[in-house]
């Protein structure tokens, strides 16, 4: 077969992606072998692929395909989710674009259109997934508002308020003016940024001329005031307690209370309550028995009970009222001020607290045991700096807000009766019976009941996915949960830690008594250069199909994980996913050379080919060890790094050259045998990071059935490595590459053999010295005790060669070079002194490293004294 010139990534990858799919080589069922179950966090089913997708599931990848080639029932489960903000919007802003308002239309017609909508761009981010070359079982594809998880969604619902964890209630949220929802806590993030504190001036009612200020940054919520509120310790004001006010523009009485929680040393030592609009304020009404005005339409408009500004957008309002009280005389001064605002995760708007009847979730109870076997490691963290982040939310974790005023989502399974009063069931008919049995009235049918209209909120879903995935909640008992729960891994960002990384913890043991993962890797943020966090409005996040195009998607995984320390941010530069892209023309060009060499059957293996097998066995066999380290801490970087490393640098750069044969030479079979072997080796091991170029390989290094892949070779098992032998190799390597500087600095041409003096070394007599003198040209070795006179030499340890040469060496040059060695050598003596006389050091370290210290210094000395003898002999 002829091998093309280059590498085509489009149609390799094109052509084995769809054998793999036809051959159903990522497909699992339960069986007599270990599981290894991934579930995807599942993308927003209205979402394209991005480069933190490209991240996270590329990661997925490496670890599910590796998991095939050590043996295991391999499932990575793919799915979406219906994101319910995210979709709603997206679908309100398409019928906005058709002219048609979601107000006009039932939430049946509007369902109606959500479906379409999801059917039609549902799939999208599962393709792109492919093109990355994401092994996932599809036929196992789920989707959070299909059948089955719906039931389990509606089922938990029912299970826990039956149990008294879940309740409806009057509670102050954070409200979305633009979602027109309620957000969980979790949704809200905060930015400092520069505001004003406005400080307002209240008439005490029947005074002529005493006023009380109060600071707020928020002008426009004195509409919804019902009184002013001082510190009981506060001297100023204490005369003043039980009086009333008078609230600016609207002319409304309100009464000066006094509580602890109030701030004397904050604007003027007086507070305004707005129990409608604020947590705190809302406390303080309570407990003060005030009155609740509510001033704010959903969307953020003002409403008739603010009685000014009706139907204006707040803060529009902010500016007019402010205004308008400066034209009353009531604005006293207004300072610059600095304060966090809350925003809309899903929407980017500024949040407003706001009270509303929603449903919640205890979370104390639930969460004691997700927090606990955390911290104990039953489940574990990687990296383990995000166990504290974890153990401070859980430990001040608040009740879930789980209910959205959203039609797309898992509706409500709550069901209100003509008295007011409400059931809770899995369907209608089952709430009708309930119903009947609450109010004795046999007569009541499921016309006399009305299903609540919230959904619930999207991660109240998707919190149960390693479970519902399998069927676990309907059907607790079936094979494939008891085979696949608990998985072993999730692969997630640290920023969803609270959305879903903890909620699924909890989920797992209130549901299963079992976690639902052993491991959590925790990826990092895909930024710029610049640490910027990419995005399509800064104009920084590249196309992640158009990257796959031009660098093939082996090169642009590559990149990706190069660049990407276990659990720190992804600074993505391109110019990593070239240098993917230049491994894989490597490994193809490699290929080319062994498939092109002539194999002779009849000519006996070379000395220096047989002492090169058995040095890259040691590497190979070093490589593994340090691969199963890596692997089982998540330093997945660090592995592809070691397989690559491996490849370009042991295989090709040193391996290569110390078997092949002359130019035009044919190879021995026995060695042509095992280099073949050793590539097959390295095609398995670098197949978790490049499964496509290493699949075309691997099919065409030798004559495979039809449906044998790569990935289900298994990875072979290794014996000790024999450290004496890496240790020689290594030592011989050096050697040649003193060889190779010495020939580059006096221009000695290779086909110009040398002659190879060696003091204090016993390289003249090592089993590596054929391959010395095949990589160095060298003609002869010989021992010496002196300096070589007209030698131009180098040092390894404290070993030192020479080489003579011809031409006259010259002096000053070869002084200055040893004065250079001499002066790193002392320097890097003083840093291990200094180490070594720090007693805490030496008492608190284990021995083998304060050992390791203790010979880096006699060898750092032994060194010196050489070379200020070497030094002597040009005096």
């Amino acid at each position: 077969m002829e091998i093309p010139l280059q590498y085509c990534a489009s149609e390799v990858e094109s052509k084995w992606y769809s054998y793999w799919l036809s051959h159903k080589l990522f497909a699992s069922t339960p069986d007599s072998r270990e599981p290894y179950t991934i579930v995807i966090p599942p993308p927003n089913v209205t979402g394209v692929l991005h480069m933190g997708h490209m991240l996270n599931n590329t990661i997925q990848d490496v670890l599910i395909r590796r998991a095939r080639m050590k043996g295991f029932n391999a499932c990575w489960v793919p799915g979406t989710d219906h994101a319910s903000i995210a979709t709603e919007a997206k679908v309100v802003q398409k019928l906005t674009s058709e002219g048609i308002e979601k107000s006009s239309l039932s939430r049946e017609e509007f369902l109606k259109h959500a479906w379409d909508w999801t059917e039609k761009h549902g799939g999208l981010i599962l393709n792109q997934l492919q093109k990355l070359g994401a092994s996932c079982d599809w036929d196992r594809t789920c989707f959070t508002m299909d059948e089955e998880r719906s039931k389990s969604v509606i089922k938990v619902f029912v299970s826990l308020y039956n149990k008294g964890l879940i309740y409806r209630g009057v509670r102050m949220v954070n409200w979305d003016p633009q979602a027109k929802t309620a957000v969980s806590d979790e949704e809200v993030y905060y930015k400092e940024e520069q505001s004003k504190l406005y400080y307002i001036t209240y008439k005490v009612v029947g005074s002529t001329d005493e006023w009380l200020t109060i600071a707020t940054t928020r002008p426009e919520t004195i509409l919804g005031d019902t009184a002013v509120c001082v510190n009981p310790n506060d001297s100023r004001y204490k005369h003043l307690v039980g009086k009333k006010v008078i609230v600016p523009l609207i002319n409304r009485e309100i009464p000066i209370i006094q509580d602890e929680y109030v701030d004397m040393e904050f604007g003027t030592g007086c507070l305004k309550i707005t129990p409608a609009h604020d947590e705190n304020d809302y406390t303080i009404g309570l407990k003060h028995n005030l009155e609740v005005i509510d001033i704010f339409n959903d969307n953020g408009t003002l409403s008739e009970a603010a009685q000014l500004y009706v139907g204006k957008d707040r803060f529009a309002v902010r500016t007019e009222i402010t205004n308008d009280i400066k034209a009353a005389g009531n604005l006293a001064k207004v300072e610059e001020y600095t304060n966090k605002i809350g925003y809309s995760e899903r929407t980017n708007v500024v949040i407003e607290p706001k009270l509303s009847t929603q449903w919640f979730l205890k979370m104390k109870e639930i969460a004691t045991p997700a927090l606990n076997n955390v911290m104990n490691d039953e489940v574990e963290f990687f990296p383990k700096k995000f166990k504290n982040v974890y153990r401070h939310w859980m430990e001040n974790v608040r009740d879930w807000c789980i209910s959205r005023q959203l039609w797309w989502g898992h509706q409500i399974p709550v069901y209100y009766l003509p008295n007011g009063e409400f059931v809770c069931a899995e369907t209608s008919e089952e709430a009708l019976v309930l119903a009947q049995e609450k109010t004795g009235n046999k007569q009541l049918s499921l016309a006399d009941i009305k299903q609540d209209e919230d959904v619930l909120d999207t991660w109240a879903s998707s919190w149960l996915w390693p479970i519902s995935v399998f069927g676990g909640i309907t059907n607790p008992n079936n094979a494939e949960i008891n085979y696949y729960y608990p998985t072993n891994v999730l692969v997630t960002g640290h920023d969803i830690i609270f959305f879903w990384v903890a909620r699924m913890i909890m989920s797992g043991y209130e549901e299963r008594k079992q976690y639902p993962f052993k491991h959590v890797y925790f990826t990092g943020m895909v930024r710029d250069k610049a640490r910027r966090k990419m995005s399509k409005s800064l104009g920084n996040s590249p196309e992640p199909l158009e990257l796959i195009e031009k660098y093939g998607a082996d090169g642009v995984r590559v990149g990706m994980l190069l660049c990407s320390p276990a659990g720190g941010d992804l600074l993505f530069d391109e110019s990593l996913t070239e240098q993917g892209r230049n491994f894989t023309s490597k490994i193809w060009n490699a290929y080319r050379l062994i498939r092109g060499w002539k194999v002779d059957t009849t000519i006996p293996q070379p000395e220096y080919a047989k002492i090169g097998i058995k040095a890259f066995e040691e590497k190979l066999c070093e490589a593994h060890t340090l691969l199963e380290e890596q692997f089982a801490n998540y330093r997945i970087s660090e592995a592809l790094m070691t397989s690559y490393k491996l490849f370009w640098d042991e295989f090709s750069a040193w391996y290569l050259e110390i078997v092949k044969p002359e130019y035009t030479c044919p190879v021995d079979a026995k060695t042509y045998e095992k280099t073949v072997h050793y590539f097959e080796c390295m095609m398995q091991l670098l197949h978790p990071f490049m499964p496509f170029i290493t699949e075309e390989i691997w099919q065409n290094l030798a004559q495979r059935n039809d449906g044998e892949s790569i990935m289900n070779i298994q990875l072979t098992a290794q014996s000790m490595c024999d450290n004496a032998t890496l240790e020689l190799y290594e030592e011989a390597k050096e050697i040649v590459t003193g060889i190779r500087h010495v020939r580059k600095n006096k221009q000695i041409a290779f086909k110009e053999a040398v002659e190879l003096h060696a003091k204090s070394s016993t390289i003249h007599t090592s089993s590596f010295l054929p391959i010395i003198q095949k990589l160095g040209n060298v003609s002869s070795v010989f021992e010496c005790t002196e300096e070589i006179e007209n030698a131009v030499s180098f040092r390894i340890g404290v070993a030192e060669f020479f080489i003579p040469i011809a031409m006259a060496v010259n002096t000053e040059e070869e002084k200055q070079k040893i004065n250079e060695e001499l002066n790193y050598t002392k320097g890097f003596l003083a840093i291990v002194n200094k180490k070594l006389s720090n007693e805490k050091f030496v008492s608190g370290a284990p021995t083998h490293v304060v050992e390791a210290e203790q010979k880096k210094k006699a060898d750092a000395l032994e060194k010196i004294k050489m070379l200020e003898k070497r030094l002597q002999t040009f005096s």
